[in-house]
């Protein structure tokens, strides 16, 4: 039996601002899913809450490899993204660059987080 690799991923978060169409959940939904096929990821489902006319959109992409996530406040043009992968062949970045050309904004932050035994500094 081989043993399993070890763990490793990246969590990626960042800060949009000049946002549009973030009380639109159908479209947030498409965003989601077009971002994970960006980043090469396998999206197993996709599931939202809109909070009612005017309002923002919390929504999350379950993917194999983790999960995007998107919440909106349409009243400050701001989308928080959340974007964590365990595939060592995923495109975070891709999928990021996807969702601010989308919603028309600009990543006015972003920070990248290793995950896993790398990151922990653990050997196998």
């Amino acid at each position: 039996m081989t043993p399993a690799s070890p763990y490793q991923g990246q969590h990626l978060i960042a800060d949009l601002h000049g946002c549009t169409r973030l009380d639109d959940a159908a479209f947030i939904e498409a965003c989601l899913a077009d971002a994970a096929d960006a980043a090469g990821a396998c999206l197993i489902e996709t599931r939202l809450h809109h909070f009612g006319p005017g309002q923002g959109v919390t929504g999350v992409a379950l993917l194999a490899e983790s999960h995007l996530s998107i919440h909106t406040w349409p009243e400050h043009g701001y989308a928080a993204i959340d974007i964590f992968m365990c595939g060592r062949t995923n495109d975070l970045e891709a999928a990021l660059a996807l969702i601010a050309e989308r919603l028309g904004g600009t990543v006015t932050r972003r920070t990248v987080i290793e995950r896993g035994f790398n990151a922990a500094g653990l050997s196998v």
